[in-house]
């Protein structure tokens, strides 16, 4: 039963206590069970409080026995990628430079969103160092690894919460991405997720890289990412620059989909370098979706390469982000993230920086040009298969720029972007597609994305990582 339990997707444990076939303390021990078992291999979590999910468990089955409950969330375990504050853990964000003594006595938006609607907080899953890179490990937390093959990274920097879900150890997380964060992690760990509008969901504390960055879903259905993102998208005043509340259900009547999608997509958006088996599975992902009726077509780049346009904001922004870290503070740090502040304070200038954000203003134009023609722009999620945990990038791919081509130009442009698994390669690893979709379209991609899940579903089964032989 306890597996079982760890196996139901979030709509399903809800519709399981609205029958009463088992209660949120029931799924919340279940999910606690399997970290247990799992944690040790995989380093999911960085912490966990096991008092505090009880009583949260014990309080929302309490609210169903009396006919309370909160919401579509009330008693789903759900776990927090350890940059967003929750009230009364700490927030490390991988490093040994954060301050452990507090004051943790509040919530980040999404944190205070699902609490308000009953959610059960499982704990804070790792990040690399202040999320600075698309792999997870830190010197704080260690190394993140893939549940589908543990030598293997799960990708980041919202490694950690993929990893999670990836393996039963709750159904649904919270995760942030600036560059592909969520993305990312989502591909390797053949996970559903949806990079939202930038702003759709509100950000608290305020970041030097707020204009690049969303937080969003990792889930194993459509369906939870959207009944996640409704929550989580409501409107909280401490942001200034979050898009005002939409009064629409993401996750209503995702089923009744039928219009024809035109749909450009693009094998390499003219300066990535993706691996054959990538190409295929796109490729076949590509007739599948025509078989549900949509037209797709490949098209040129609809922009140049934008790289430098990231990496010069980008040097702005993390020279801001660690002007207080020195020599000293270095020494506790992620040698490569040294090697990026230190670089960025070489390189960052403001005619450089306002140059960038001018680029910017016309990438965003250009795609903006490319949705008058096409619903949808596909192109695959990454480059790569998941490689070996512990490192930053394959050798024939160094860095998260090269592996993850597809997914930074759309944080330039803040556009609403998915991961959608379609299988596996030869080795078992995942592989997925991108879509992405013109501003404030998250209905559009939840809703092709929900048709195609329908008609061709991704692996159900958790997976299951191979756990050290006792001797």
């Amino acid at each position: 039963m306890q597996q079982d339990l760890c196996e139901l997707t979030a709509k399903q444990l809800v519709n399981g206590y609205q029958e009463k076939s088992f209660s949120p303390v029931e799924v919340a021990k279940a999910c606690l069970e399997r970290i247990n078992k799992f944690d040790s291999v995989i380093n999911a979590f960085c912490f966990i409080d096991v008092d505090v999910t009880i009583k949260m468990a014990k309080l929302s089955e309490s609210r169903w026995q009396s006919g309370n409950q909160l919401g579509s969330l009330d008693g789903v375990p759900i776990s927090v990628k350890d940059l967003l504050l929750a009230k009364d853990w700490p927030t490390l964000r991988g490093s040994k430079n954060s301050r452990t003594d507090g004051p943790w006595d509040e919530d980040s938006p999404p944190v205070a969103r699902i609490r308000e609607a009953g959610a059960v907080l499982l704990g804070k899953t790792t990040t690399p160092e202040f999320a600075w890179k698309g792999v997870t490990d830190s010197p704080l937390s260690g190394i993140t690894r893939n549940p589908w093959d543990s030598t293997r990274t799960p990708g980041g920097s919202s490694g950690g919460a993929a990893a999670a879900v990836a393996c039963g150890m709750g159904p649904i997380a919270i995760g942030t991405d600036a560059g592909g964060s969520l993305r990312m992690p989502a591909t390797m760990c053949g996970l559903f997720t949806i990079k939202p509008t930038g702003g759709r969901v509100p950000s608290y504390p305020p970041t030097p890289y707020g204009s690049f960055a969303a937080t969003g879903p990792l889930s194993w259905s459509v369906e939870d990412s959207a009944i996640l993102l409704n929550v989580i998208s409501g409107s909280d005043w401490r942001d200034a620059s979050a898009l005002p509340h939409l009064q629409q259900d993401f996750s209503e009547n995702l089923g009744n989909f039928d219009h024809q999608l035109r749909i450009g997509w693009s094998p390499d958006l003219g300066f990535a370098k993706p691996q054959k088996a990538v190409l295929d599975a796109t490729i076949n992902t590509i007739e599948q979706i025509q078989a549900l009726g949509h037209i797709v077509e490949e098209v040129s780049p609809p922009f140049d390469d934008p790289t430098y346009i990231y990496e010069d904001l980008r040097a702005g922004m993390s020279t801001a982000a660690f002007a207080t870290l020195d020599e000293h503070k270095f020494l506790q740090m992620d040698p490569g993230l040294v090697a990026h502040i230190k670089q960025s304070r070489k390189t960052a200038n403001l005619q450089s920086y306002l140059a960038a954000e001018a680029a910017r203003a016309k990438l965003g134009s250009q795609m903006n040009e490319f949705h008058t023609k096409f619903d949808l722009l596909l192109t695959p999620a990454l480059a790569c298969t998941t490689f070996e945990a512990g490192i930053d990038g394959p050798a024939d791919l160094p860095g998260s720029r090269h592996w993850s081509p597809y997914t930074f130009p759309f944080n330039l442009t803040r556009q609403p972007a998915v991961t959608l698994p379609c299988g596996f390669d030869e080795h078992g690893l995942p592989l997925a597609i991108q879509l992405i979709g013109p501003l404030y379209s998250e209905r559009l991609l939840l809703e092709i994305s929900h048709q195609y899940e329908l008609a061709h579903s991704w692996a159900r089964k958790r997976a299951t990582p191979d756990l050290p032989t006792q001797i």
